[in-house]
């Protein structure tokens, strides 16, 4: 469903993405695991073409690229929190339904589908009660649930959720995990950058560690080996002989 192909992105002299090339596959959630700076949000916003690479490519759907998928509505997108205007008048029922707009006519008028597929995305999250609030007012967990909402009424393909459990309560995490789960199960492709690396193994089927490549792609369990975090996170690994630490270190928290 999702091919990125040796893609470089610079912002400046700054090198963000140096030939970054995965498949994301449909039908699972795959973890996008990295240290702050590691590439993970510049890689979300190359695929959704809010980014353009230096080279390389990203290709949807085995042809498309990512302004064809945006515009036919087959990308969905959770941004981090500081990516929001969360002062802007409008309400949680108003942002869900800004993931039905591809799907308007010339008229661009919401017509009775729309509005029954606002209700129960919002159901699924769990936000109905607060559906004319403004989406400002709501906790950070319940931020996120709103924009996982809209992806869900869009019927988006492809999920990309960026730091997704960034600032929220447990309750929200529960109910965002079991929804990625339940979109993943129904066949669509999700893909979740995340720091939360106890959450992990109960959400993604598999995990890719980014530090400006791809350093490993497979197994969870595997990813989260001390060896294979110590190379993601620049840490000594627990099982490197000159390595300070027995435990380990703790990854660093915070977006990339």
């Amino acid at each position: 469903m999702l091919q990125v192909r040796d893609v470089v992105v610079r912002y400046g002299e700054i090198l963000a993405l140096d030939g970054v090339g995965l498949d994301v596959a449909a039908g699972r959630v795959t973890g996008l695991v990295g240290m702050n700076g590691s590439g993970k949000s510049t890689l979300f916003k190359t695929i959704m073409g809010m980014v353009r690479p230096e080279s390389g490519r990203v290709v949807i759907d085995g042809s498309l690229g990512p302004a064809a998928a945006r515009k036919r509505g087959m990308i969905g997108y959770v941004p981090q929190s500081e990516d929001v205007d969360w002062a802007f008048p409008i309400s949680v029922r108003e942002v869900v339904m800004m993931g039905r707009y591809g799907r308007l006519g010339p008229t661009r008028r919401h017509r009775p589908a729309d509005h029954a597929a606002v209700a129960e995305a919002l159901d699924r999250v769990e936000l109905s009660a607060l559906a004319d609030r403004q989406i400002g007012q709501l906790s950070g967990g319940q931020r996120k649930r709103a924009f996982v909402a809209r992806g869900i009424a869009q019927g988006a393909d492809i999920l990309l959720l960026d730091e997704p459990f960034a600032g929220v309560d447990k309750r929200s995490e529960a109910t965002i995990v079991r929804l990625l789960r339940e979109l993943a199960d129904a066949g669509r492709t999700v893909f979740v950058s995340t720091h939360d690396l106890h959450a992990l193994p109960q959400l993604a089927d598999e995990a890719v560690l980014l530090m400006r490549t791809v350093l490993f792609r497979g197994p969870v369990a595997e990813a989260l080996r001390p060896e294979k975090l110590a190379l993601a996170f620049g840490l000594d690994s627990p099982d490197r002989p000159d390595s300070a630490d027995g435990d380990g270190a703790t990854p660093p928290e915070g977006d990339a």
